[in-house]
């Protein structure tokens, strides 16, 4: 029990900011599956891996508490269904600037927005990004990834590299 209490405490003091050390390694918070996709520009296909964020426990985490992120690397937000275009995304405990990218449930980019990490100590201090258009999927970058690849809406995320549970075309959506 006492072992278990200081891995607590450890966790607590780490995510919550409270160790002077940074940590970078959150395997031991949450887990991630991960998966390769491709990003397909009109000019360019970009070869991504991305940890994918299927839970809503695993989407409210996302990237928070990350100092870095790997170039090419980044979180894909997948939902069971359409979300609103209103249902954005916050950096409550994001430290680092990431670009986001909203896709439709054929996996075309219908929206990119950039964040900037919120600096505030509680949530409701943090902006929210919507990205003003519905979408099933949400893929986080670092900061200028999109711009700096020439990527932009009507750009597509080939769906077939998901693996095939989470692969569904909106006809399929419900059968699942």
């Amino acid at each position: 029990m006492k072992a278990l209490t200081l891995v607590f405490v450890s966790v607590m003091l780490n995510g919550c900011g409270g160790g002077s050390a940074e940590v970078t390694d959150y395997s031991h918070v949450m887990s991630f599956d991960s998966t390769r996709v491709r990003l397909v520009s009109a000019r360019d296909t970009f070869n991504l891996r991305v940890e994918l964020a299927l839970t809503p426990t695993q989407q409210q985490m996302g990237l928070m508490e990350r100092t870095s992120l790997a170039e090419g690397s980044g979180m894909l937000f997948v939902y069971d269904s359409t979300q609103a275009s209103d249902a954005g995304f916050w950096m409550y405990r994001t430290r680092i600037p990431l670009d986001i990218a909203f896709f439709d449930s054929a996996g075309v980019i219908r929206s990119i927005r950039a964040m900037a990490p919120c600096e505030t100590e509680i949530v409701e201090g943090c902006k929210t990004y919507t990205p003003d258009v519905p979408y099933q999927f949400a893929l986080e970058m670092g900061e200028g990834y999109f711009a700096k690849h020439g990527v932009g809406v009507g750009d597509s995320l080939l769906l077939r590299d998901l693996p095939d549970s989470l692969r569904r075309t909106p006809a399929t959506a419900n059968q699942r």
